[in-house]
This record gives structure tokens, C-alpha cells and sequence, in this order.
């Protein structure tokens, strides 16, 4: 028998090479052991589990205790089951799909670079799962879908239109793509089967609406004035307009700056963008391919940055650009890799970036989405406090649950999935370019593999990470297909994904569509939940948090979270007093104006999804940015009354 690296406890069989048996020590309580076979040799990473009820936790698996008899019949189905599926055909006649390696190798790049943001061939996202699409869709429609879905939606296309309802969303057209181009496309994908999934032993059904409950319309309606419009940075007629996602400020001047993903951090000058720092430039093999969370993720200056002049950063880089400091084994596939750097600027005061880069670690990614797209300071750590000057960094899953590499998250050996805490001025690291917190929860791990870096896990995306006035901790996780969440962070806990999504019960290794009621034995997992959720019953489909108000013109949202719904530009808030571990704040709906009247965001943006963004300036005042037209909004006023509907 033959270990393979990357799993926790797993072995392969040396007689045949496409069937192994893996020991499962996840937290999850359906299943303790599979077996598993490779039926994807060309993708090697491919994995489909079988015999969910077999226990091999209590009964190891080696060389001494292992019984030929029993082995040769479980290889026999294994293989026999493999053969079977390979063999299997759909009803399409798929003989004008090109299966020729050079157009498929075309077509797979143009996938990775415009299309895996948003689809894989194992689950749902923001898009539909596409694995075996070729075998129930004529390529002839998904010729024209692609060119141009917006046209066949309206056209009153049935397939389309049904796509459209489902998924609330409109896909990027492809009209600069010729034929040949998205004829590569297709035949990347057709070679891609329907995924297979374990089937859960789950106690109870599946739950077609998880909380019932609708969240109430407030009677909070915040004025907004427009601040600004950013420059466009993709190509005339793409949406977004510019990838804007994240405002802050330097702490010395008080000087807000924002992000675009594209690879600019702008300084606002009078309320006008100027470009403070251009990533592209300065990072020759900076990426912001395939979109959604690839490019220049975020910034964070540190707190004496008037002082020290160190700014950090994160932004992509494509595959093998550089070694990485947390990588996985060779058979799974690398889309980008995410770069943390610290910069010392030249002029702290000047108005544009000079300076020189020193690269604190870098981490590979199954795919482009869910990132790093989150590091900021502590704003309410002072000189001498233990915070003080310690970074902390959001990574999310990188997409490996929904690829089906779930070893990855949910795991205190691995950073995917994490809250992580260092010290930037330190050096006790592995790679010695930084610190480890010496009172971080895992520093003294039960294993040598823990990681001393980890604050808090258990995340699919942390979207954003801010502190309450009282010190609260808040990190908003973004949902795979049920739960988006705001969640009290404390340090060492486990929030639970991709075993649980929100309050509910998740197989990470089915339909990640599908949730479940909690198991009677649920407190020996030890999962911490959200202290607020919502459903995509109607209320949305990506939380975009989030920040409590700290300025001082608003009295009226003193006290409160504010945070929204990225697809349908719903707005939120939940009160800080009702914010409790173990209970559910109540999350209630408020709504906008502008010049007086009553507004939105989807009529503002001229668009379905505004792709809203928050950030809070150095007086602690509230901003909303819009990503679908690039502009830039502030919260001037508030009443509790409602609006003038006549």
C-alpha cells in the first residue's frame, strides 16, 4: 500500500491504482470512513465516495490487519462501478462537439479565464454546475447562450428564462468570442460527466425554506447623497463598470481610499478618485483573471503608518509565479495564488505610492473565487494592547468544497477557510517574514501540523471583518446556496462550514444545495453559529457586510449593523443590543432616498444586482459603493418614518 499526501488518513492499493481507501476525521458525524474511487484520471482529482456506512475509523486500515478476501470483492464493484459510468452515454447527439486536445485546451483556458468564477462541474454557485451539461443541453443553445444570454432571455427563450428565474442573475455576454472560440468552451465542458454524490444519512428532510420567517420592513430610510464615479477599468459594455469593493482610510491623515479589483487603490481628492497606487505595475505578474475575487484584493495601513509608512496588500498571481507557503498536493489543480506583501512607502504624506515590497507569504487557490480578499487592523487597539499592530487576514475556501476537495477547509492544519492573526513586524513563522501571535488559540497545538496563524475557522468566505464600538468582533460569511450569516468571532472557535451552513446541517460531500436540521447530538461538534442569518427565500443570495455606524450625524442608526444582500440590493440591519452568542438578532429591512425621495439601488445602478459594498471613512461616517456603475454613495440622513409612498 502507497500513502497519499494530502489526506489525513488515506492509503492507495498498489494492485490497482484507481481505487483507494480514505479515513475521514472531519467533524462530521454522518460518516467516519470511505471508500472512495478515482473515476477522473485525466483531471486526477475527481473523487467519488461510496459505502458511507462502512466504519473504518474503528477498525484501521494497514498492511498487517488488512484481509485480501475482503478487499478483492470491494475492488471488483469499484471497478465494475467506474467502467459502468465511463461507459454511459447521454441521448444528445454530441458528434459535431469537437473532442480534438488542442481545441479542448483552448477552450479550457478561455473557461478558467471568463467563466470559473461564477460555474464549476460538481455544484451549484453563482451559476449552475455544468458537469454533464453536453448530455441533456444541445451544444447548438449553448452556442447562443453563451454569445448572448440577455438576448435569448428576452426573446422568451423557455431554457433561458427558466435559468434566469432560478439564478436571479443575468451571465456576461460573450459577442467578442467567434465561433470557434466558444465551440472550445463546449467541448472543455463535454468533458466533464454529471457529478455523482454520497448520499447523506441525515436525521430529518431536507428543508425547502430554513427559516420561514420573513424578515420585516423597517421603518428606517437613510438619505444618500453621490460622492463620486470611479473610472471605468473593463471594457466598454461590461458589467461591472469598475470592480470597486472596499473603502478605508489611513489612520494618520484620515484620508479614505478605495479599491478596485482591477488593480488600482485610488485616494479620494475632494471627493474625486485619483490613483494612488497601480498594482499592475509594481507586480508584473499580477492577475485580475478570471474576475469576481481575483486581482488587488485589499489593503490595510498599519496604525503608525504617518510614522513607519508600511502599507500591506493582497493581490493574484497566476499558478507556479512563485513557491508557495501553504500549498496541497500536486494532483489538485492551482487556479491563482494569493500574495500578502507588505510595502514601506517612501513618503508616508505623498499623493501617490513610491516605494519597495516585501512579500510576507503567498498561498495557492483551487479557483478564483473566495480569496484573500480581506486583511485590516484592529481600529480600536491602542499602544500596549496585545492587538496592537496585529493583522488580520480573512482567506476563504478558494472554491475546494464545491471542487470537491473539502479536506481543505474546515481545518486548523490548513489556512483555506480561516480567520488568520499574525504579526507583520515578526518572525517566527515558517518562512520567518512574519510573526505568530504568541497568544493566537492554536500556537500550542495539539498537533505539530496546527497552525499557529489561525484566529478563528470554519468560514466559506469571510467577507468582512470590523469591531463594534464595545469590541465586538463581527465577520460576514457568504453562503453557498441557503444561509449568508454575520458572525461573532472568538478566537479558536469553529464556525462550522463546510459541515454546517448558518444553524443547519450541510453534507459537504452531496448537494451542496441541500440543508438539513441540526442532529440531536449537535453540541459535541462544538460549532459556533451566526448571531443573525437570512435565507435566499426571497431575501437574497451574498451577504455584503458590514459595519456598525460610529460617526456623529446620524443619530438614528447609533447602535446599529448595517450590512445588505449583493444580488438584489436589499439593505439590512440588526440592533448591537440584541447581539447575543447562541441566539438570532433580529434582522430588519430600511431603505433609502435621495433628494428626497424615495430610492434604490437597482434603479440607481440601472441594473438587477447593484453589487453593493460598505466601508466607513475616519469619522466613522457610512458609505455604500455601487459596483455595477462604479459610484460611490454616503449616508447623510436618517429617519424612523416611513416614506412618502403618494
Amino acid at each position: 500500500m502507497q500513502r497519499i499526501p494530502g489526506l489525513k488518513e488515506s492509503w492507495r492499493l498498489k494492485n490497482d491504482p484507481s481505487s483507494f481507501i480514505l479515513i475521514n476525521e472531519n467533524h462530521d458525524e454522518s460518516f467516519s470512513g470511505q471508500i472512495i474511487t478515482n473515476r477522473d484520471a485525466m483531471l486526477r482529482a475527481r473523487i467519488i465516495y461510496l459505502f458511507p456506512t462502512l466504519d473504518l475509523k474503528r477498525s484501521p486500515i494497514n498492511q498487517k490487519n488488512m484481509k485480501k478476501g475482503m478487499l478483492i470483492p470491494l475492488i471488483v464493484v469499484l471497478n465494475l462501478l467506474y467502467l459502468s459510468s465511463c461507459n454511459s452515454k447521454g441521448s444528445l447527439d454530441k458528434s459535431a462537439i469537437s473532442t480534438d486536445t488542442a481545441t479542448i485546451a483552448k477552450g479550457k483556458v478561455i473557461f478558467a479565464q471568463n467563466c470559473g468564477g461564477c460555474h464549476n462541474f460538481r455544484q451549484d454557485d453563482i451559476g449552475p454546475a455544468l458537469g454533464g451539461v453536453t448530455d441533456s443541453v444541445p451544444a447548438d443553445w449553448l452556442l447562443h447562450y453563451i454569445r448572448d444570454p440577455k438576448k435569448m432571455i428576452e426573446s422568451g427563450d423557455e431554457r433561458a428564462g427558466q435559468l434566469f428565474k432560478k439564478y436571479k442573475v443575468t451571465m456576461p455576454s460573450f459577442t467578442s468570442f467567434s465561433d470557434d472560440q466558444l465551440n472550445g468552451v463546449i467541448a472543455f465542458m463535454n468533458t466533464h460527466g454529471k457529478p455523482e454524490h454520497r448520499i447523506l444519512k441525515h436525521n430529518g428532510k431536507e428543508l425547502s425554506d430554513p427559516i420561514p420567517d420573513s424578515i420585516k420592513l423597517s421603518n428606517l430610510v437613510v438619505g444618500v447623497d453621490f460622492v463620486t464615479q470611479f473610472p471605468a477599468s473593463l471594457k466598454p459594455g461590461e458589467v461591472p463598470r469598475a470592480r470597486i469593493t472596499k473603502l478605508g482610510y489611513e489612520p494618520n491623515s484620515g484620508k479614505s481610499f478605495v479599491l478596485d479589483l482591477q488593480g488600482k487603490l485610488y485616494r479620494l481628492e475632494n471627493n474625486n478618485p485619483v490613483v494612488y497606487m497601480d498594482m499592475a505595475k509594481l507586480r508584473p505578474k499580477f492577475i485580475n483573471e478570471p474576475g469576481l475575487a481575483t486581482g488587488f484584493g485589499s489593503f490595510a495601513f498599519h496604525p503608525e503608518f504617518g510614522k513607519n509608512g508600511l502599507l500591506y496588500t493582497t493581490h493574484t498571481e497566476a499558478p507556479g509565479s512563485g513557491k508557495a507557503d501553504f500549498s496541497y498536493d500536486d494532483t489538485i489543480k492551482v487556479t491563482v495564488q494569493w500574495v500578502l506583501t507588505e510595502w514601506k512607502v517612501d513618503q508616508p504624506g505623498a499623493d501617490t505610492f513610491s516605494g519597495k515590497g516585501r512579500e510576507l507569504f503567498r498561498a495557492n487557490f483551487v479557483t478564483g473565487i473566495h480569496g484573500v480578499q480581506e486583511i485590516t487592523f484592529n481600529p480600536l487597539s491602542k499602544p500596549g494592547d496585545k492587538d496592537y499592530g496585529l493583522l488580520y487576514i480573512g482567506a476563504g475556501d478558494g472554491g475546494s468544497v464545491e471542487e470537491g476537495f473539502q479536506f481543505l477547509a474546515h481545518s486548523k492544519d490548513k489556512i483555506w477557510g480561516s480567520i488568520l492573526r499574525i504579526d507583520p513586524r515578526g518572525n517566527n513563522s515558517a518562512n520567518g517574514q512574519y510573526g505568530i501571535p504568541q497568544d493566537n488559540p492554536f500556537v500550542k497545538g495539539q498537533s505539530t501540523k496546527t497552525l499557529g496563524e489561525i484566529y478563528a475557522y470554519g468560514f466559506r468566505n469571510p467577507h468582512r471583518i470590523t469591531w463594534s464600538r464595545s469590541g465586538q468582533m463581527f465577520a460576514c460569511n457568504i453562503g453557498h446556496s441557503n444561509i449568508e450569516s454575520v458572525n461573532l468571532i472568538m478566537p479558536g472557535h469553529d464556525y462550522g462550514w463546510p459541515i454546517r451552513e448558518g444553524t443547519f446541517l450541510l453534507d459537504p460531500y452531496g448537494d451542496l444545495k441541500s440543508v438539513y436540521p441540526l442532529p440531536p447530538n449537535d453540541s459535541i461538534f462544538n460549532i459556533t453559529y451566526p448571531v443573525a442569518q437570512f435565507d435566499h427565500n426571497g431575501h437574497g443570495s451574498a451577504i455584503s457586510g458590514g459595519y456598525e455606524y460610529w460617526g456623529t450625524t446620524l443619530p438614528q442608526l447609533k447602535g446599529k449593523f448595517l450590512f445588505a444582500d449583493l444580488g438584489p440590493a436589499t439593505l439590512y440591519y440588526i440592533d448591537l443590543a440584541d447581539v447575543k452568542q447562541g441566539k438570532q438578532a433580529t434582522i430588519k429591512e430600511w431603505r433609502i432616498s435621495m433628494n428626497g425621495k424615495p430610492e434604490t439601488f437597482r434603479h440607481l445602478a440601472g441594473s438587477d444586482r447593484a453589487d453593493m459594498r460598505f466601508g466607513r471613512d475616519a469619522q466613522g461616517e457610512l458609505y455604500i459603493m455601487t459596483k455595477t456603475d462604479a459610484k460611490l454613495y454616503k449616508l447623510v440622513s436618517a429617519t424612523m418614518k416611513p416614506p412618502d409612498v403618494h
